[in-house]
């Protein structure tokens, strides 16, 4: 029975100075620590030292040399949470080869549409040869069907290659290390180009900086392999730190959050991060019993980020832990984004959360975050949570819809720009002409605002609701609906649709466990009237089942797949909603019946 890797190392921690990740694990290979795969009963299935995954990547990069593949080719490799992914991606540094992480998530549309997700990412990165692991393997031999690979399947397909006499030149700081595919809700997920160096620049950042890494500390993630969360942070982080990391499968963890409790206590952990929806979901599937089977007290630094931070989220799940051992100071909220290699903001350590309450009259009308008054009870409120300063070498301009930069908590778009920035999408010149000028600015997409030297995100420029003229953050009326008890956290998404006067209609998707008729009535007429009196606008209520509404390859909720859906299903796609049909697709209670669990 394999035993978990050791937390203590006797080697010197080092978490810079490198020229390339095959440098880092070869310094890594040297201490006694490594990775660890837990399954879905939170029984350890393997445990690989750093030294072990530096001989067997080195083993496979001999055999893809061997394949005579011109330096730089693109390896594609769909990455599940499994002890054969970071042997391949390694293997790809050691052979002078860029590996491309592809998602491993089936979705709602079924085999035919995962196949389709993957031929169209295999073409987009001009991949030379695929990898999957077994349970993957036929997805991919049906996607690799006419694409001319050299060579797809399992590793051990690739260890019947024979292996070159020696390995390549290691890898130039300049060279890339991979492509990081994103999300990507609106249009085709794009390829980021992640140079060695830049990749490197922001680990190093997040571990001096950031989360300020420590002899002792313990990672511990459940985050896909494709996310740049769960890439970037928790598969290099823990090798360029030289500490041990323990793993649990994004499905595994989705059926049984309370097992990364339980692992974060046995292994005695102390950093792991969680998208809000992470934290949400544990906390709502907690019982009584479950707290004193764990022991919290070592966790230190509990990041958040990739989405927008939800603090009542977060603070529903530091009070249910409480009684574990959890301190809701170890909170620790981040910005950043594949763009950026990964991350570009931490609030500091220690605080945990730390939100502004702003006026949200203001914020709307003249984007001004303006502090809320607490005597005026008669202003509507919204606040956002403190993402910290910028890491050492960012550049951060807030820029208004003009291009002038924007004042002191004045809200317009992030621009960055830093060594950690990408080269841009791969194969795609237009895509990167729109998002990084001639002087290496970076236009992020988000909208946020500074105030001293703080960063608050309050959402995505492309999601931004204008109707009658006022800004409305689609996120404002997805709270309205989540706090209705028929509704659950991201069961809802909001969005705009063109109307016949040309003004934008707003629209809330709601999936709904409600089955009675005259009950679903009630929640549609209520949600209608809390917009109305909050926001002043009229809202769109559609009611769908369970498991309607899409999310991104990293488990996001898509508001652009939601609105897409919600055209299709209406027959809006060619044409404006007309003023009959706001009130006669209100509600939308014959898609109502929940379709399971």
């Amino acid at each position: 029975m394999p035993q978990p890797t050791p937390t203590d190392n006797s080697l010197p921690l080092k978490t810079s100075g490198y020229r390339s990740l095959a440098e880092a694990l070869d310094y890594a290979s040297r201490g006694a620590t490594g990775c660890n795969f837990y399954d879905g009963r939170g029984k350890l299935q393997c445990a690989l030292t750093y030294t072990e995954l530096r001989h067997k990547a080195q083993d496979l990069a001999a055999r893809l040399h061997g394949m005579g593949l011109e330096r730089g080719s693109r390896i594609a490799l769909v990455a599940d949470t499994h002890p054969d992914f970071p042997v391949f991606f390694f293997a790809c540094q050691y052979a002078g080869l860029v590996p491309v992480p592809l998602p491993a998530a089936v979705h709602l549309g079924g085999r035919e549409a995962f196949v389709a997700h993957l031929r169209a990412m295999l073409e987009d990165c001009q991949a030379r040869a695929a990898f999957a692991p077994e349970n993957f393997a036929g997805f991919l031999e049906e996607a690799s069907v006419g694409r001319g690979l050299a060579l797809s399947g399992t590793l051990d397909a690739f260890m019947r290659l024979e292996p070159a006499a020696s390995l390549p030149p290691p890898p130039r700081p300049d060279e890339l290390a991979y492509l990081q595919y994103t999300s990507g809700s609106t249009r085709f997920p794009r390829g980021t180009m992640i140079t060695q160096e830049a990749v490197l620049d922001n680990l190093a950042g997040i571990l001096q900086f950031g989360v300020q890494i420590r002899r002792g500390d313990r990672f511990m993630s459940w985050l896909p392999y494709y996310h740049d969360m769960g890439l970037v942070g928790l598969i290099l982080g823990p090798v360029i730190s030289q500490l041990s990391v323990d793993y649990l499968g994004t499905r595994e963890f989705a059926m049984r959050p309370r097992l990364w409790l339980n692992l974060m206590s046995r292994n005695r952990s102390t950093i792991s991060f969680s998208p809000p929806f992470g934290y949400a979901l544990c906390a709502r599937r907690l019982r009584p019993s479950d707290l004193e089977k764990f022991d919290l007290s070592a966790w230190r630094v509990a990041g958040v980020g990739a989405e927008m931070i939800r603090a009542a989220w977060l603070q529903g799940f530091a009070d249910a832990l409480q009684p574990a051992g959890f301190d809701r100071s170890a909170f620790l909220p981040c910005y950043g984004m594949a763009e950026c290699s990964l991350a570009v903001s931490f609030a500091p350590l220690g605080q945990g959360l730390e939100t502004d309450r702003l006026d949200a009259e203001r914020l709307a009308g003249e984007r001004i975050a303006e502090p809320a008054n607490p005597a005026a009870a008669d202003r509507r409120v919204t606040e956002f949570v403190n993402c910290g300063r910028p890491l050492p070498g960012f550049e951060v301009e807030i820029r208004k819809g003009d291009g002038q930069l924007a004042a002191e908590r004045e809200c317009g778009v992030i621009h960055l720009r830093g060594k950690s920035v990408m080269s841009g999408y791969a194969n795609n010149a237009d895509a990167t002409a729109a998002a990084l000028d001639s002087k290496g600015w970076l236009n992020t997409g988000d909208v946020g605002y500074r105030a001293g030297d703080a960063l608050f995100i309050t959402g995505r420029a492309k999601d931004l609701l204008i109707i009658n003229g006022r800004n409305i953050w689609p996120q404002d009326l997805e709270y309205v609906a989540e706090q209705q008890p028929e509704v659950r956290a991201e069961d809802a998404s909001a969005f705009a649709i063109p109307g016949e006067d040309g003004s934008e209609v707003a629209v809330l998707v709601v999936q709904c466990r409600e089955q009675d008729s005259f009950r679903q009535a009630a929640l549609v007429e209520r949600l209608k009237q809390r917009i109305q009196s909050e926001f002043g606008i009229a809202c769109l209520i559609e009611l769908v089942p369970l498991h309607t509404l899409p999310r991104t390859s990293s488990g996001k909720l898509s508001r652009s797949g939601a609105r897409l859906d919600f055209l299709k299903r209406n027959d809006l796609q060619d044409r404006p909603i007309l003023p009959r049909e706001l009130v006669q697709r209100t509600p939308h209670t014959e898609a109502a019946e929940p379709s399971g669990n």
